[in-house]
């Protein structure tokens, strides 16, 4: 499989990112561009987007700089930090979530970013 970078860019802040080979990632490299409403949750942005996939391989718990897709509310996810569930410095979403990816830098250079910043996705 070819490396599927991609570049986000959310309010003023752009980072790099990497999808996995996963089925789920599939679908977002397929959906690109993606421009929608992001909104924050500790530190994580989540945006919705139009595409459908089941748990895969749900994870509770994510690594820092995670990309993941949260079939609950249909959303991407970037992982920079601790969320409002988080025990300690464990990286917690609302619920089981789908890596597809990995933010390629320092993710919390994410930190400044505010709810409703535009986010877009695009490959790279």
């Amino acid at each position: 499989m070819h490396e599927r970078r991609i570049r986000i860019t959310a309010g003023d802040v752009e980072v790099g990112g990497l999808l996995n080979d996963t089925g789920t990632a599939d679908l977002v490299w397929d959906a690109l561009p993606i421009t929608a409403s992001g909104s924050t949750w500790g530190d994580e942005i989540y945006f919705r987007t139009e595409i459908v996939a089941a748990v895969q391989d749900g994870q509770e718990v994510v690594d820092m700089g995670a990309l993941a897709y949260w079939p609950t509310g249909q959303a991407i996810c970037l992982f920079f930090g601790p969320t409002p569930m988080s025990q300690g410095e464990d990286i917690r979403p609302a619920s089981a979530v789908n890596v597809i990816g990995q933010i390629e830098g320092d993710p919390t250079i994410l930190k400044p970013v505010i709810s409703g910043a535009q986010v877009s996705v695009e490959k790279a």
